[in-house]
């Protein structure tokens, strides 16, 4: 059976291709991997111009940004949360989470948390695009707790399909509740 190696990229809409990328490199240091342009969508030969730029996301995953300069401004999806949809990316430990975070505040951009997800800790904050993006960094426990995750995954998803109301198999995640959550 087919097995995926990784994601090649993940593309997103964006509303000014140079801001982006200047934006991912100075705040992200993600680097600039190439720009591919047409007057014509390739998959479907739709008329549309387009500029279609690649970002190094580290381990060989590409994150991709579309400007559209001849469509309307991208819309979120009323239906669906600004906190749903968005892009996680791991940093090495806490030291470098709370360096990203400094430096991102430095640079004016407003910084939600460190968040403890008990088995990794995230801050999250907006690209100019509107794209939610998250910053995670593994907890000291992090293994012991994704084994006892591992260990009831199926019966929590098999729960929530037939109640479609939150499984409690993992509530010992939040013993300790949310009050210290949110730093």
């Amino acid at each position: 059976m087919m097995k995926i190696d990784h994601i090649h990229h993940v593309a997103y809409r964006c509303r000014d291709a140079r801001e982006t990328v200047l934006w991912y490199r100075r705040m992200l240091n993600m680097d600039f991997v190439l720009a591919v342009a047409g007057d014509a969508v390739p998959s479907t030969g739709e008329s549309d111009p387009y500029i279609h730029v690649f970002l190094d996301a580290g381990d060989g995953n590409m994150l991709a940004f579309f400007e559209l300069p001849a469509r309307a401004e991208r819309v979120p999806d009323p239906n669906t949360p600004d906190w749903v949809q968005h892009i996680a990316f791991r940093v090495r430990d806490r030291a470098v989470l709370l360096a990203c975070k400094a430096h991102l505040q430095a640079n004016g951009v407003d910084v939600l948390g460190v968040v403890d997800h008990r088995m990794f800790h995230s801050i999250y904050f907006f690209d100019p695009s509107g794209h939610r993006l998250e910053l995670t960094c593994p907890d000291p426990h992090e293994e012991a707790i994704l084994e006892r995750l591992d260990a009831v995954k199926w019966e929590m998803l098999d729960e929530w399909a037939r109640t479609r109301c939150p499984p409690r198999h993992a509530d010992f995640l939040y013993e300790r509740g949310f009050a210290d959550a949110i730093e």
